[in-house]
């Protein structure tokens, strides 16, 4: 059993440490990137993966999983990331989600930003249950681990804070949405929008509840 191995058994942390990434730099291996994705849930938009190594001598403050933190709070780490880490995303978008999957479409914006590093990673640190093929050799996954490890919240911050400012501009161009607001998420809004107007260039057209409100918007454009 590998000394990760063992640290999975381990009771969840009240927040994400650095214990993961410790016992692998007690292995030799010394750029440990962190990486999650934001996006898997949405009705439309991207899916938006990112890796980030970690200086273990200059840790940003305060990191944690993106959704246990204010908005505000995600662009001040977010700053503070970039500053002191080696940081690559990937945004994969709406059409290569209806043509790969979802699944498929998060795993490999995860190679893209492993690739896209600046310094080559010696092992990959990775949210959820799958590692994609490329990482096979050099990749963990951890179930929680944007609560567990400090790298793997870093990623997760740089991931959601990429997509959202995407939401926003996407708003800009499609208002009738609501994208600023909700992200493409599926609220109320967005429902209403969906079943007013039909689907934008961004909305998931092989998502099963997209698909159904579409055909809602069209037979109502029919009646």
């Amino acid at each position: 059993m590998s000394v990760t191995d063992s640290l999975k058994s381990f009771t969840l942390p009240s927040a994400p440490d650095f214990s993961i990434e410790a016992a692998l730099l007690a292995q030799g291996k010394y750029a440990i990137a962190g990486v999650d994705e934001a996006g898997r849930g949405p009705l439309a938009g991207p899916v938006t993966s990112a890796a980030v190594i970690l200086n273990p001598d200059n840790l940003p403050m305060g990191l944690n999983d993106s959704k246990k933190l204010t908005e505000k709070r995600r662009e001040i780490l977010f700053d503070e990331i970039l500053k002191t880490s080696h940081v690559a995303w990937c945004s994969l978008n709406a059409q290569t989600i209806d043509k790969i999957n979802i699944r498929e479409a998060a795993l490999h914006a995860m190679e893209v930003s492993i690739a896209q590093l600046p310094i080559k990673a010696d092992y990959a640190i990775i949210d959820g249950r799958d590692v994609p093929k490329a990482l096979t050799n050099i990749g963990e996954a951890f179930i929680k681990g944007d609560t567990r490890s400090l790298s793997i919240a870093a990623a997760s911050i740089i991931a959601k804070v990429v997509r959202d400012r995407m939401m926003v501009e996407a708003d800009k161009l499609y208002p009738a949405y609501g994208f600023a607001g909700h992200k493409g998420y599926g609220s109320q809004k967005h429902r209403e929008a969906i079943l007013k107007f039909g689907g934008s260039p961004l909305h998931r057209k092989s998502f099963s509840p997209l698909k159904q409100m579409l055909e809602k918007a069209d037979n109502k454009k029919g009646a």
